[in-house]
């Protein structure tokens, strides 16, 4: 009787164990963890081209993608205001800002145009003293910053899938005769490689 009222029990608990331990090795398995690097931005900081190695803000800087701003008769127009294209808190998961002082930005590359092994070349906009324009008190000044690059798609998990990173990294000015940005450096401890966001991956000095 005793044996009987001991297989009674054991074995639904050891069953219990069993999908506990299942269900838990599938919760692992089958989500993201938020703390997962995924695909990165490419990090820019600016700096005071007569001191190197201090940040300097960039008064009112806006920032967007080459012909990415449309009104509702999608032609190119320059930004008015923030919008889903422009998002003005970079720790809030920015990826362009807008009329804004900020010695950081964080810029999302494309991924869909390097299936190829292509180098993709993508152009953003970068408006300093954007509320002169904007108030009518003045003029912004804009340049425009050119990255190249490819893309290399690296696995990462069940749940994650794959990832991109980018390699062959190339960042220039399109210059103008009144540039803002004085000089553009490529950090030496990314070799070209944008893997993550844990580090500065271009310097602008101004």
């Amino acid at each position: 009787m005793k044996r009987l009222f001991q297989k009674k029990y054991i074995i639904p608990f050891v069953l219990s164990l069993i999908v506990i331990t299942t269900l838990q090795n599938c919760e692992r398995d089958d989500i993201c963890a938020a703390t997962t690097s995924t695909t990165p931005r490419l990090v820019i900081e600016f700096y005071d081209i007569d001191n190197p190695e201090s940040l300097k803000n960039v008064p009112r800087l806006t920032v967007y993608g080459e012909g990415q701003i449309l009104n509702e008769d999608g032609q190119i127009i320059e930004p008015i205001e923030a919008s889903d294209k422009i998002i003005e808190d970079y720790v809030n998961e920015s990826s362009y800002v807008f009329n804004v002082n900020t010695n950081k930005i964080g810029l999302p590359l494309k991924i869909d145009d390097g299936l190829n092994n292509e180098t993709i070349t993508t152009r953003y906009i970068l408006e300093k003293d954007t509320n002169q324009r904007i108030d009518a008190t003045g003029e912004s000044n804009t340049d425009i910053l050119e990255v190249s690059y490819k893309t290399e798609f690296v696995y990462v998990s069940r749940a994650c899938g794959y990832k991109s990173i980018f390699t062959e990294l190339s960042v220039t000015r399109d210059t103008d005769s009144e540039p803002w940005i004085a000089n553009i450096e490529i950090e030496e401890t990314i070799e070209l490689t944008v893997e993550n966001e844990n580090t500065t991956h271009v310097r602008i000095y101004h």
